[in-house]
């Protein structure tokens, strides 16, 4: 027989559950929101793994071009610096490094933009159609990149075909800038043409080809012409009339030394 005890504890819990308690934790109430009069010591950390994270120091590209390009004697030694350049992204898509074309020395060296699909295919400049009305265009000034008596020498800002032949970013300019620069006074041209909006921008300073070309300027220490790119001229033929006003104060130009 259950004795009288056990019946009244019962009793206590179910009131108890009647009122809501769910748990039985101790018999002193503990209060949740009370804060310990010491809190813990954080434990001792070894001073190496308390060191802040660094980044490792990446090369500066602009630094690393200026080297390099300081570093080679000829233009061959140029070319295989520019060939052993990692820092550009746009080696990385092209086919060809498009390093020059015509004469090494001739008194004209033409600087064009960056290589399109044609150039980037034979690592050429200037072959595709705006290539070929170059050639025309030197030819009715006694000038071209093979011509023994007149010969022009060509190269352009970017050694490496942009992608779907987009605009060159600035800082993929100032990244071969120092190249150009080392290439022009290896050269050594006695005048520079200086074709397009790109171009001018990355020897100049300046954009606004409208406005720049056909006058003579001063590029590296050197005489410069700003002129159309070809491949302008191909869409807006009527600019072609002071494309043959630059080309005539060329041949004076070079023909007066």
């Amino acid at each position: 027989m259950e004795s009288a005890e056990y019946h009244h504890a019962l009793a206590l819990l179910d009131w108890q559950v009647e009122l809501g308690a769910t748990e039985a934790i101790c018999d002193a109430p503990v209060n949740c929101y009370a804060l310990p009069d010491t809190l813990a010591k954080p434990r001792n950390v070894p001073q190496a793994a308390a060191k802040p994270m660094t980044a490792s120091a990446q090369p500066d590209p602009v630094a690393e071009a200026s080297r390099l390009a300081e570093m080679a004697q000829d233009l061959d030694a140029l070319r295989a610096a520019l060939a052993g350049f990692e820092h550009c992204e746009l080696k990385r898509g092209a086919r060809n490094l498009v390093f020059s074309d015509g004469i090494p020395g001739a008194p004209v060296m033409i600087i064009g933009e960056a290589p399109g699909r044609d150039e980037d295919r034979e690592g050429r400049p200037f072959v595709g159609r705006a290539g070929q009305l170059l050639d025309r265009m030197l030819a009715a000034i006694d000038m071209g990149r093979a011509r023994a008596e007149a010969p022009v020498y060509i190269t352009n800002v970017l050694p490496w075909r942009p992608p779907q032949n987009r605009d060159p970013h600035p800082e993929e300019i100032a990244m071969m800038r120092p190249f150009l620069e080392r290439h022009i006074a290896l050269a050594d041209p006695q005048v520079i043409v200086i074709m397009g909006n790109i171009s001018a921008q990355a020897l100049l300073g300046k954009r606004g080809i409208t406005r720049l070309r056909g006058n003579w300027t001063e590029c590296f220490g050197r005489p410069a012409l700003p002129m159309f790119h070809p491949a302008y001229l191909l869409r807006q033929t009527g600019a072609k009339r002071e494309a043959w006003a630059d080309l005539l104060s060329l041949k004076a130009r070079v023909g007066n030394g």
